[in-house]
């Protein structure tokens, strides 16, 4: 950190005299060292993935999951300092419930995402109070408004987005989201992409193991944010296998 940032990081509420609030910096780097998370948006639905990173053998297969149901037709998936992800998605079902029994209709993404935007970024105001270091993507379809999505960070900024990425290798995973054409691909080739891009940005170096998850909303679930079924996410996982291998052969017959 410059000189000039000195002493001026002990407080959410402070920003320093370049105009820079270091503790909401801080939790960008919190979910910067977290497992890759992204989601695509295509023309029937959104996909998300998740690269769960497994720091011990011992833990169960499928526990601890980044990946969560906010309402029927709204997921949520989280990357970052897991504890405060989980108090967003506490946020946004509070917020999903409320609107649903006060006007008998589903929540609608755009309001949703305000509100929990609005809630995230009361946490960069106070000094008694640090920010969340955690971002979530949220996504939902309708008949109405088709396929939305929307990453939120822990300043409170949002953006509705194509295609996103965040965690540890988001660079790389943002230059090949930005290789499709989303808005011309189906969930179905969608999954298939987002599993291979995860495998492709995965470091085998310092993170050797790790779980792919993967949900889906779409026109195909009838609006209804479901995990993707176990045969559909196996294809996907073995076909991300075999590009994964195809890229290192290809490397080790160039070298």
């Amino acid at each position: 950190m410059s000189s000039i940032g000195t002493g001026y990081d002990l407080s959410a509420s402070q920003f320093s005299p370049d105009g820079r609030v270091f503790q909401v910096e801080y939790a960008a780097k919190a979910v910067e060292n977290s497992g890759t998370v992204i989601g695509l948006r295509g023309k029937d639905g959104v996909v998300f993935a998740v690269e769960k990173l497994v720091t011990s053998k011992l833990y169960e297969p499928g526990a601890n999951k980044r990946i969560f149901h906010v309402d029927e037709h709204v997921g949520m998936a989280v990357a970052g300092f897991i504890p405060d992800a989980r108090q967003v998605v506490e946020t946004a079902r509070s917020e999903a419930s409320n609107y649903r029994s006060q006007y008998g209709i589903p929540v609608p993404l755009k309001y949703l995402n305000e509100r929990v935007s609005m809630y995230v970024h009361a946490y960069t105001l106070y000094s008694a109070v640090r920010p969340f270091g955690s971002s979530v993507l949220m996504g939902s379809w309708s008949e109405q408004d088709g396929p939305q999505m929307y990453m939120l960070e822990p300043s409170g900024v949002s953006f509705s987005y194509f295609g996103c990425a965040v965690g540890k290798a988001k660079q790389a995973a943002k230059t090949e989201i930005e290789k499709l054409k989303l808005a011309d691909m189906t969930v179905k080739q969608l999954v298939k992409e987002a599993a291979r891009i995860i495998y492709i940005v995965h470091d085998e170096l310092k993170d050797k193991q790790f779980e792919l998850e993967l949900s889906w909303v779409s026109k195909a679930t009838n609006g209804r944010h479901q995990v993707v079924p176990k045969e559909i996410a196996s294809e996907a996982e073995n076909l991300a296998k075999q590009a994964l291998a195809d890229i290192e052969d290809s490397d080790d017959g160039e070298m």
